[in-house]
């Protein structure tokens, strides 16, 4: 016989299972020229508790408009031009996320997910007084992650992730006007990184009362070649996160997440301004529309970050989204 407590729990694990809130990074490259460590990472589809199958499309938004060193602003307007170092002015990172995810009877279950991205970028080049514009857009690269929540238990959910990050998005996208016109935009801002990358995660999904579930997960993700002279830096995060249930269609939700990334090489990466560190607090809320369709959003605060050289931060980023039950 199940307890009530028991019950209450579960139904709370269920429905904080099938909204899309908690789960494991997807690397958007929404980043500064140069790779940045920014993305919304929080937000992603996947991990049901039963067996079934989801469709998701996400719209994730990350204007990076303030350039910062370290843990502080740059301010732009008092740097003499021509400089010896790229002075970047604004990155507005557009992505729309398309994700099939499919639980298994057997405690297997996939996700796989295709962003499509638009990037209006503009900067100022080294030696040079006047911004140069591109627009890098297409296919991302494709993710594909397996899981097993065999270490679950009544009233919770435990598993652990493994994956790839496939090569699809294009790396050789150039600028469209300005002195760099018909150069190369920096890897950092192409569509895709041009390598095959590794995911390796754990999670862990509860209930601390009848009403309030929590999350927690630690994920990591590392490129396993180089591709054209660049290689992405590596990141590990982890996650905490929190959901109240007490209203029937409505889940307001909030996460903590801690993010590091290590800095990109290669010949063709800029390593000096690249990699960093940032803690972000991710409120939000999920609504149940019908029986089968959840729509959700999300706005995501900054309230640490650190990088390494001149790099390009948002104040905040914003996503949002439908969720359906096939």
């Amino acid at each position: 016989m199940v307890t009530l407590k028991n019950s209450f729990a579960s139904r709370a694990v269920l429905l904080a299972a099938t909204i899309p809130a908690f789960f494991i990074a997807t690397p958007v490259q929404a980043c500064a020229s140069c790779g940045c460590t920014l993305t919304a990472d929080w937000l992603s589809q996947g991990l049901a508790a039963q067996p079934g199958t989801t469709f998701s499309l996400r719209y994730d938004y990350a204007p990076q408009t303030r350039l910062q060193s370290g843990t502080h602003r740059v301010d732009r307007d008092a740097i003499d031009l021509p400089t010896d170092r790229e002075i970047e002015r604004h990155t507005y990172n557009h992505s729309v996320t398309a994700t099939l995810d499919h639980q298994f009877a057997n405690d297997f279950g996939i996700d796989v997910q295709l962003p499509v991205l638009t990037r209006p970028h503009s900067t100022i080049g080294e030696d040079t007084t006047e911004p140069s514009h591109s627009d890098t857009h297409g296919i991302g690269d494709l993710r594909v992650v397996g899981r097993w929540q065999g270490l679950s238990t009544p009233g919770s959910v435990t598993g652990i992730e493994a994956g790839l990050v496939l090569p699809t998005g294009a790396i050789h996208q150039t600028f469209d006007s300005g002195p760099e016109a018909g150069e190369e935009v920096d890897r950092g801002l192409q569509p895709g990184t041009g390598t095959i990358q590794a995911e390796l995660g754990a999670y862990h999904l509860g209930a601390l009362a009848p009403e309030l579930g929590y999350f927690l997960q630690v994920s990591s993700q590392t490129a396993l070649n180089h591709r054209d002279g660049y290689k992405p830096g590596s990141f590990v995060q982890a996650s905490a996160a929190l959901n109240y249930t007490h209203w029937r269609n409505v889940t307001p939700q909030l996460q903590l997440t801690f993010r590091a990334t290590a800095r990109d090489s290669g010949p063709n990466a800029d390593r000096p301004n690249s990699g960093g560190e940032q803690v972000n607090l991710s409120p939000g809320v999920s609504a149940k529309v019908s029986s089968r369709l959840v729509a959700f959003g999300f706005v995501e605060l900054p309230l640490y970050t650190r990088v390494n050289g001149y790099q390009l931060v948002p104040r905040a980023k914003f996503s949002a989204g439908l969720l359906f039950h096939l």
